[in-house]
């Protein structure tokens, strides 16, 4: 991706999280769908699939965290952290974590199906999220940190009200993850883009003092992702 974006010192204050309370997503018309690799706003439309290979958008809190998880499975060739679910055609990052859109934060993995299933992908999500917390994720809390699988497909809806029942069954306790129709992905400043590697100290110091390994081990004991 091109590097249009240095590291704001208002991002290494606030870590994932933005400060301000979450104002509601502005009401009216959804914009026009960009066509895929457009830029509109402040941010570029992810591109379409190549042959043979799928997308799968997940919001699971911060994006930071997301994306570890998903690059270290095999038939993962790309994770991108973005923006997803909101009518707001190049939503800013600015916006998004102040809970100014309709946006969540996401990542959009694409992988290759004949090597890894769409329900192994649902798997890493839910051991990677807490999908009985409403009102965020871990430390970070506003409706655009919580959880949502965003489905394509009537089959990807039912791997994912199927995988939803079996967290539950797991956890022993209701399931507060949405499903929502895919619509576009916008993909996240460049800064943003494999955090944990490229500011790995940053990432970690935010990671321990949201929280979310320790919530996560709670969860799912041994099944937990973890950090990368």
């Amino acid at each position: 991706m091109r590097a249009l974006f240095t590291i704001p010192a208002l991002l290494v204050a606030l870590a994932c999280g933005g400060g301000d309370a979450p104002r509601p997503a502005p009401s009216g018309e959804p914009a026009p769908r960009p066509a895929p690799g457009e830029v509109i706003g402040a941010t570029q439309a992810a591109p379409a699939p190549p042959e043979g290979r799928a997308v799968a958008v997940f919001a699971g809190g911060c994006f930071w965290c997301m994306e570890g998880p998903f690059e270290a499975i095999e038939g993962v060739e790309t994770v991108l952290s973005g923006y997803a679910g909101g009518p707001e055609v190049g939503p800013s990052y600015e916006d998004v974590a102040h809970g100014r859109t309709g946006h969540f934060e996401s990542v959009w993995v694409l992988y290759d199906p004949s090597v890894v299933s769409y329900a192994t992908l649902l798997e890493v999500f839910f051991h990677n999220v807490d999908p009985t917390q409403a009102d965020g994720q871990f430390c970070d809390r506003g409706r655009h940190y919580t959880t949502v699988i965003f489905v394509g497909s009537d089959e990807e809806r039912r791997l994912a009200e199927a995988a939803k029942a079996e967290a539950a069954r797991t956890l022993g306790r209701p399931i507060v993850t949405a499903l929502q129709e895919a619509g576009p992905f916008y993909m996240a400043e460049d800064y943003h883009q494999d955090f944990y590697r490229t500011h790995a100290d940053h990432y970690r110091r935010y990671r321990a003092g949201c929280g979310r390994d320790r919530r996560l081990q709670e969860l799912w004991g041994d099944a937990a992702g973890g950090a990368h």
